[in-house]
């Protein structure tokens, strides 16, 4: 247990590296692009600042959201595990 949080600290694990990719994804990411590039044709100079300060501030909430998710499923699993190694009184084993 120390060797991973050591590793964790340092960067040696990377908890993205064993995510699934949903596969809904890349074609979900293909039709935002699409839509992005037909918006941006149709808009003027202060219009396209205005989208790309909009892009800018939801991407931004979307790393504060991952942020989010990942330190609540750690804490989650180390709950768990706690109970797990604490409980003294299972008789679900």
């Amino acid at each position: 247990m120390k060797r991973t949080l050591i590793d964790l600290w340092y960067g040696n694990i990377d908890p993205q590296e064993q995510a699934q990719a949903n596969p809904q994804v890349p074609d979900l990411l293909k039709l935002l692009e699409r839509n992005h590039d037909a918006l941006n044709k149709t808009l003027n100079d202060d219009q396209k600042e205005i989208l790309e300060k909009y892009q800018s501030c939801a991407d931004e909430i979307s790393g504060f959201c991952e942020r989010d998710s990942f330190i609540y499923g750690f804490r989650l699993g180390m709950r768990l595990a706690i109970e797990a190694l604490t409980d003294e009184d299972d008789n679900d084993l």
